[in-house]
């Protein structure tokens, strides 16, 4: 039973199926090759062969009719003495079928009466031998039979055919073993996924195929994997923080709202103070709402479902429009903002997120500028057929140590002092990788230069302004 399921478990090896299929491709290609080949010498020997046979039977035919039965006789005679072929048959019978001449004492019982060829098989030196004979009727009623030993033909068919017997039993067995070789050598890469892939499945999400570095299609698959690995992993753990995050920062919020109605409901204080507060909670609980639709639309950015609605958008109306949007936002704080000139810019994408991207972007340029100061907005090409869209403020920036990190979900930087999710950098940073780009962001000294470095669609340019 042990070996039966060995063998059944060998057979459904891949690499073993893959081995025996060439295997028997090799031996049915052989095989064609080799039974032409001994198709196209069997008929070229039968067709000598054959001619000789043919001629004698014309000669000794020709002799008769010439020179009578006398004739005919030496005829006969004088080819069994100088025949190349010592087992050549010849034989002359009269109307009666009684031997005249030739080396057969009878008429052969496989042979008929009716002329044309036949093979037979005659006792000739104490052997049984194939022969090729033809039977030929001639003047006074006289019958002949000429005939070539074909014996070695068979033996050479033979040894033919055993050889391909041995040689397709060697193939099938160097396919098996071949196939168990590299099931063997394919396991033993194959067993290391299995078992990575089962590590993580408990938990162990550090876990990572190992590669030899041989550039081989296991080192690719395993750097595939592995690479698909770290991109679970960042998610989970981006998940993880944020499940944190959020419990964090709710928290406070909700406990506070729930001071504030209980306090209203032991104080009992006047109406007026009531909706006071009753306005305060729903302040809080709008700016709730704002921190869950931003999750949500963060979460249906980073499933990448918006990018196959992505069109052809008109980037710079995009800027301009978004630029008018927030510009009584900066006029309240007395603060200029700048939109450079834009040339006509065509991208693919998704306009409503571009939108909001370039909006935050601005508003927190707005929200930490200093009062009077300046806000640029600029787009500009980059090489490599890049855009970059930049926005600059002068407010207090980001530290170097910072940068890495304040994109993440509800982070707040050190310096920030102003209300806000701590969301709006990630929806920037998940916008520009929807689009194939990039988030950077730098020193403007003073301030910070927000960019979003975005890609091209391929053949497009800058249009020079009308």
């Amino acid at each position: 039973m042990t070996r039966t399921s060995s063998l059944v478990r060998l057979l459904r090896s891949g690499s073993v199926r893959i081995a025996l299929s060439y295997a028997l491709v090799f031996i049915v290609s052989t095989l064609l090759l080799v039974g032409y080949l001994w198709y196209q010498t069997t008929n070229y020997l039968e067709r000598e062969t054959d001619a000789v046979i043919v001629a004698d039977t014309r000669a000794i035919g020709d002799r008769l009719r010439d020179f009578g039965l006398p004739g005919a006789l030496d005829a006969i005679n004088d080819r069994l003495k100088r025949a190349a072929d010592e087992h050549a048959i010849y034989l002359l019978t009269d109307p009666l079928m009684t031997p005249v001449g030739g080396n057969l004492s009878a008429w052969p019982a496989q042979v008929g009466r009716d002329p044309g060829w036949y093979e037979i098989k005659i006792v000739q030196a104490g052997k049984l031998r194939a022969t090729r004979v033809l039977n030929v009727d001639l003047p006074a009623d006289f019958h002949l039979l000429v005939g070539r030993d074909i014996q070695d033909r068979a033996v050479i068919r033979d040894v033919i055919l055993n050889g391909l017997a041995w040689a397709a039993l060697a193939a099938l067995v160097l396919a098996v073993g071949g196939g168990i070789m590299v099931r063997r050598a394919v396991f033993k890469r194959v067993e290391t996924i299995n078992r990575t892939a089962a590590a993580i499945v408990q938990g162990d999400l550090a876990r990572r195929v190992p590669t030899t570095h041989s550039a081989d299609e296991f080192d690719q698959l395993g750097g595939t994997i592995n690479g698909m690995l770290d991109q679970i992993q960042l998610l989970i753990e981006g998940t993880r923080g944020a499940s944190d995050a959020v419990a964090h920062d709710l928290r406070t919020p909700l406990a506070e709202m729930r001071g504030r109605l209980e306090a209203l409901l032991r104080n009992r204080p006047p109406a007026d103070a009531t909706f006071e507060e009753v306005g305060k909670t729903i302040g809080d609980i709008d700016r709730l709402i704002a921190v869950f639709n931003a999750l949500l639309r963060l979460a249906d950015i980073r499933s990448g479902v918006r990018r196959s609605g992505f069109r052809d958008v008109e980037l710079d109306r995009i800027l301009a429009e978004v630029a008018e949007f927030y510009e009584p936002m900066a006029e309240e704080k007395s603060m200029l903002l700048e939109l450079g000139a834009l040339q006509p810019t065509v991208v693919k994408g998704d306009p409503d997120l571009l939108a909001q991207a370039i909006g935050n972007l601005l508003d927190n340029a707005i929200k930490y500028s200093p009062v009077g100061s300046k806000v640029s907005l600029a787009l500009t090409r980059l090489p490599e057929h890049m855009l970059r869209l930049e926005v600059r403020d002068l407010g207090p920036g980001i530290p170097q140590e910072e940068r890495e990190v304040v994109t993440r979900q509800f982070y707040r930087g050190s310096q920030s002092d102003v209300p806000g999710t701590g969301l709006g950098l990630s929806l920037v940073l998940a916008v520009a990788h929807l689009h194939g780009g990039r988030l950077e962001l730098s020193d403007n000294t003073p301030g910070l230069v927000a960019a979003m470095i975005l890609p091209l669609p391929s053949g497009a340019t800058l249009a020079k302004p009308q």
